[in-house]
């Protein structure tokens, strides 16, 4: 007799195994990006943006129901979301548990319908969905599932294993719907993602043996373990030297939900006073585990959200050294590591002291920015931007990353600068889960279009003023990069070999050629027209400040009436970002 339905133990090892799938496919599919760049990263992208799920399921164990999973499913992917194809596939998985949250088990009906909810929930995230994408695949499937339903199919291995294949048809045919993909010869890469998940969710439906073990803030928590403390304390226990000594886990039972805001801060208390830091969140119960030398901060802390239950604190360096100190979270706490967890005296300079210390009034407005290179983010700060973020193309920051530098700027009204179109996505859902702040998301693609946007901020303007004025600014700003093919291709034409310079403008390739300068030339001046004024040259950590000069003296002599300004980025992959004004 076969399989009918799908319970939240089932699912949840289902979704552990399309994590792990496309954690083992990422390398692939980044070598899938249509521009043969070396930074492909819609794979990494998408695996840190599920395995952030993964591991939040993973710290649920076996006590687990559809709401709890649904919550880890959707929070992790929502905070973990990395790019554009990290957003939209934390929107697919935040769609498809909004319908199945209240269920017992699913039906080929409800899975139907929530299928049909991810691609709704998806699609609104994007502001001009476009099709040939993870998109088009998503709706296929779910589209096949409403036929397959309409049809009368009641066998659940029949409809996964149909929708899957009808899923990777569509994807098959991504080329002929985005003449970029065909003329590269590959298929979307967004979309082979999502094929991965599904693969390996269907794959362990069908009893295929998967490994579901996956890492922990470092740490090998096994998806069939009840307790992701368990794991992290016995590794703990094996090491000879231990930072931090008191493997402490409770549970909090909110006085109100937890926010993102919430989250993140306490989140962050935990690892400024410990590691090995599991923290789940659920609509009104907080799981929590952390090693740290003084469990009593944990607990204070804890408290200004709830009341405690299930609480345990583990000496673990007695534990090492006798295997005998345990304090179990149904004895009464009466020990004296227990007594001295719950009553400590904060030492000069703790996070309890400065918890006390008064906060600088908030001032009008603050700036992140998202940079690579040291040269660039030395930019940034001298213009006045208050937070960098590390990262770029080579590595998009996450939805949390960004909701963590806003907390760090002191400001009632923040202006972020993504500086790269992949992680566009990721700062407008920081916006919708920023609420004590004003965050503002100016939609630069580069980073010369950021520099542009802070310059032309004017502190006397108003919010919306000056957001207005900064978007209509970087709108005037060309932008060429200078970096290497890592494979034979085609594209906008030109036939790119395998070690080739490639100068990549706005709109798609400028320049091919076999000499960096040459190439960077030949992208100015695919650039210039004749009432540009300023050429900007930002050169990378793999090009020496004598052929940066020289370069700037040829672009000199081939463009008089343009202010020509050289400076250093550090950027690594692009040998060098240049503008024109």
């Amino acid at each position: 007799m076969s399989l009918r339905q799908i319970d939240a133990r089932m699912l949840s090892r289902m979704f552990l195994a399309g994590a792990k799938n496309l954690e083992s496919k990422k390398e692939w599919i980044n070598e899938l990006n249509v521009f043969p760049v070396p930074d492909g990263d819609t794979g990494t992208n998408m695996t840190m943006t599920i395995m952030s799920a993964a591991r939040e399921v993973s710290a649920l164990g076996d006590s687990i129901d559809m709401q709890s999973l649904c919550k880890a499913v959707s929070g992790g992917s929502l905070r973990g979301a990395r790019g554009n194809s990290g957003v939209i596939l934390s929107q697919l998985l935040r769609g498809f548990t909004k319908r199945i949250k209240e269920e017992k088990v699913l039906t080929i009906p409800i899975l139907t319908e929530a299928f049909e909810k991810a691609v709704e929930t998806a699609y609104k995230a994007v502001m001009k969905p476009k099709e040939g994408t993870i998109l088009t695949v998503a709706r296929g499937g779910a589209d096949k599932a409403k036929i397959l339903v309409e049809d009368g199919i009641d066998d659940m291995e029949v409809f996964l294993t149909t929708v899957l294949e009808h899923a990777g048809y569509v994807l098959s045919q991504t080329p002929e719907m985005l003449p970029v993909l065909k003329q590269a010869g590959v298929v979307d890469s967004g979309g082979q993602g999502l094929i991965e998940v599904l693969s390996g969710a269907v794959d362990f439906f069908l009893g295929k043996e998967i490994d579901l073990s996956l890492s922990v803030d470092g740490k090998a928590a096994q998806a069939q373990s009840g307790k992701a403390g368990g794991d992290t304390r016995r590794q703990a226990e094996a090491e000879v030297e231990i930072k931090f000594g008191y493997c402490t886990e409770f549970i909090i039972m909110l006085n109100k939900p937890f926010n993102i805001k919430a989250e993140l801060d306490f989140k962050a208390f935990l690892e400024s006073i410990g590691d090995s830091i599991v923290c789940v969140a659920d609509e009104d119960v907080v799981k929590v585990h952390v090693h740290t030398n003084d469990p009593g901060l944990a607990i204070q802390k804890a408290l200004t959200y709830g009341a405690l239950s299930n609480m345990k604190i583990d000496n673990m360096r007695l534990e090492h050294q006798e295997k005998l100190f345990k304090m179990s979270a149904k004895e009464s706490g009466k020990t004296a590591v227990a007594e001295n967890a719950l009553k400590p005296e904060a030492p000069a300079g703790t996070a309890e002291t400065s918890q006390t210390a008064p906060e600088e009034p908030l001032k009008d407005y603050g700036f992140i920015a998202v940079s690579a290179g040291e040269g660039m983010s030395e930019i940034f700060r001298s213009l006045g931007v208050d937070h960098i973020i590390e990262g770029g193309q080579t590595m998009n920051p996450s939805t949390a990353d960004i909701l963590e530098a806003v907390e760090k700027v002191n400001a009632r009204t923040v202006f972020v600068l993504p500086n790269n179109k992949n992680i566009i996505l990721a700062a407008n859902q920081a916006a919708e889960l920023t609420a004590e702040k004003d965050l503002l998301v100016i939609p630069t693609k580069t980073i010369p279009q950021g520099i542009t946007a802070v310059i032309n901020f004017v502190p006397d303007m108003s919010a919306d003023e000056n957001e207005a004025n900064m978007i209509s600014e970087i709108k005037k700003v060309s932008t060429g990069e200078v970096t290497y093919a890592v494979r034979d291709t085609v594209i906008d034409d030109k036939e790119i070999r395998k070690g080739d310079f490639m100068g990549i403008g706005d709109k798609g390739i400028l320049a091919v050629g076999g000499d960096i300068s040459g190439v960077a030339k030949d992208t100015i001046a695919g650039m210039v027209k004749e009432d540009s004024e300023l050429i900007s040259i930002y050169y990378g950590s793999d090009i020496n400040e004598a052929d940066a000069e020289g370069f700037r003296t040829q672009i000199a002599e081939s463009y008089p009436d343009c202010d020509i300004e050289l400076q250093y980025g550090g950027q690594p992959i692009y040998y060098y970002i240049m503008s024109v004004e």
